[in-house]
């Protein structure tokens, strides 16, 4: 895939601190079939974001013209905006969410 595994520990780092302490995939109940969906979500975000760190750290990296030594924090950083970062795009890219039929 052409990733560096480094990278992608430090965009998994960021994506757990972003869950933790931020809360970025809440909880939404108390049963098993809400436990297990939380956990679900919780894996894919933290999968999502460090591929998206893999990737867009030494991208961000050229354009910002920063040094080479910055590229585990910028991956960090990466993984725990991502969640927010790819939701953005997405609604940018879908278009505004329709009303469903009744």
């Amino acid at each position: 895939m052409g990733i560096r595994p480094d990278l992608l520990m430090a965009g998994f780092a960021g994506s757990l601190a972003a869950i933790v302490l931020f809360n970025s995939v809440p909880t939404s109940g108390d049963t098993w079939e809400h436990l297990v969906r939380t956990t679900l979500r919780r894996m894919f975000v933290v999968m999502a974001s460090s591929l998206t760190a893999g990737y867009l750290a030494p991208i961000s990296l050229l354009i910002a013209n920063l040094p080479d030594p910055l590229l585990l924090g910028t991956a960090f950083g990466v993984g725990g905006g991502a969640q927010n970062v790819l939701i953005s795009v997405i609604r940018r890219v879908s278009g505004p969410a329709k009303e469903p039929p009744q």
